[in-house]
């Protein structure tokens, strides 16, 4: 996938470019979360990342395309803001980055197959510290029968969703969890989707 994504941020504009998430926005605005460190896991468009250090974060941006990467070099210096922007694997972390008050994951853990979604987490969680503050948006719902049988023939094609219950399972041990969400309605695409607003606990 990731010749997917190299092509996509070098040549075409992605359909999700559409500007810093309001989920994120209204956290900032209401001072839910303050300035700090902080660091966009699968940094992408950047529009995330830009919009932070636009409100004084100290802020990294991580994605595994060098497209992307460059794409947001190139927009943090049009902005006027700054962002340290690096390549890397986050199922398999190749730079010691130290910890964050602040993590943000904008669709890129249920993009990931079920393995590297455990990598993910072994990957991330040393990012962390007690009382660091996990922001994770996803789809979510429960899979229909022939979005299993694709995910059966093709092994990846529906892993684009985490199942209801996943997240809790996976950040559960680690993680005091809140969670927001769309009501699920199959005539619509995505049909459903979730912010998980997580908070590390202190000994683990």
């Amino acid at each position: 996938m990731k010749w997917f994504y190299e092509l996509l941020y070098s040549r075409f504009r992605a359909p999700w470019d559409i500007g810093p998430r309001t989920e994120l926005v209204e956290m900032v605005k209401s001072g839910r979360i303050q300035p700090c460190r902080a660091i966009d896991l699968g940094s992408g468009t950047a529009s995330n990342a830009i919009f932070l250090a636009q409100h004084r974060f100290d802020v990294t941006g991580v994605d595994f395309a060098q497209a992307a990467v460059e794409l947001g070099r190139t927009r943090a210096q049009a902005a006027g803001v700054k962002v340290n922007f690096v390549q890397d694997d986050l199922t398999h972390l190749s730079h010691d980055y130290g910890t964050f008050d602040f993590l943000v994951d904008y669709g890129v853990l249920d993009d990931l197959t079920p393995l590297d979604r455990d990598k993910y987490l072994h990957s991330v969680l040393p990012l962390t510290h007690p009382g660091s503050i996990f922001m994770l948006y996803c789809f979510e719902w429960r899979l229909r029968w022939w979005e299993r049988l694709l995910k059966r023939l093709f092994f990846f094609a529906a892993d684009w969703v985490l199942e209801p219950g996943e997240a809790e399972r996976r950040f559960g041990e680690y993680f005091e969890i809140e969670r927001t969400g769309t009501p699920v309605d199959y005539t619509h695409f995505p049909p459903g989707e979730a912010v998980y607003w997580m908070t590390r606990k202190n000994g683990r």
